[in-house]
């Protein structure tokens, strides 16, 4: 029972970067894995001949000194202790088809010690692969972001001592800010709800969200009202109805009417 359900949950986690890793790789190749890439294409993910899964991201780049290389990012949940020989096989497959230099890294989203070997060093083989954790990250990286498929990653980095409710309540706000349509909206928020599982943080994710549920709302009210006022705008200056009627026909107040052709006699 237990198990399935780290299974699902784990194939929640799966679902929400292959949703999103588009809109934010590259951003994670400049501030996480430290590359300026130039030119970006996408390469096929069919290298697998075995049962193992996919590769997570794959791309051919091309960075700011000229140098091209194959990229292949795997995001881990849990520490895996044959990680390294994951990667191992990766490597030797991507360069065998490729025939380019291959920069491989690991981003680990859990919140655990990492324990995951990194390297083999063998008598005739030496391998090794970067491990990078996303909880010993700055959150204030990614709330800089003007996507917010990136300011829920988030969660996930380290609060910096800032209360977590605090910086929750931050990460909300952005997503809110930098988010078109309450569908897209829901979305994140639904996917930080998964996230947060990841942290323990499903009760302060919940305070946030209710903290600033009044904050979203007004907000709504004045975009309403906004909207409001350029419909009556329209209806004062092109067609010869009262104010009576304009209000009857926008369904606000007559007040409110009179308020906004006052605006536009003092203009």
């Amino acid at each position: 029972m237990e198990a399935n359900k780290k299974k699902r949950q784990s194939n929640q986690y799966d679902k929400i970067f292959k949703e999103n890793i588009e809109a934010v790789i590259s951003s994670i190749m400049q501030n996480i894995l430290e590359i300026t890439a130039v030119s970006v294409e996408e390469l096929p993910d069919d290298i697998q001949h075995t049962k193992e899964r996919k590769p997570d991201t794959l791309k051919k780049i091309t960075d700011d000194k000229g140098n091209t290389f194959v990229l292949q990012i795997e995001f881990q949940v849990k520490n895996e202790d044959e990680m390294v020989y994951r990667m191992l096989d990766y490597y030797g497959m991507l360069e065998r088809k490729y025939k380019l230099p291959v920069k491989q890294f690991v981003i680990f989203l859990g919140a655990d010690k990492l324990t995951m070997p990194t390297e083999l060093n063998r008598e005739r083989l030496k391998f090794s692969y970067p491990l990078v954790s996303l909880s010993t990250l700055d959150y204030h990286i990614f709330l800089k972001s003007d996507k917010p498929e990136e300011i829920i990653l988030g969660i996930l980095a380290n609060f910096k001592g800032e209360n977590p409710e605090n910086a929750l309540k931050q990460i909300l706000i952005r997503v809110k800010e930098t988010t078109e349509g309450d569908f897209s909206l829901n979305r994140y928020f639904n996917q930080l709800r998964v996230l947060a599982q990841l942290r323990n943080l499903e009760l302060n994710l919940k305070n946030a969200m209710d903290s600033i549920a009044e904050y979203i709302k007004e907000e709504r009210d004045v975009l309403y009202l906004r909207g409001q006022e350029k419909i009556i705008e329209s209806l004062l200056t092109k067609l010869n109805y009262s104010l009576e009627q304009i209000a009857d026909i926008a369904g606000v107040s007559l007040d409110f009417v009179k308020s906004v052709k006052q605006k536009l006699t003092t203009k």
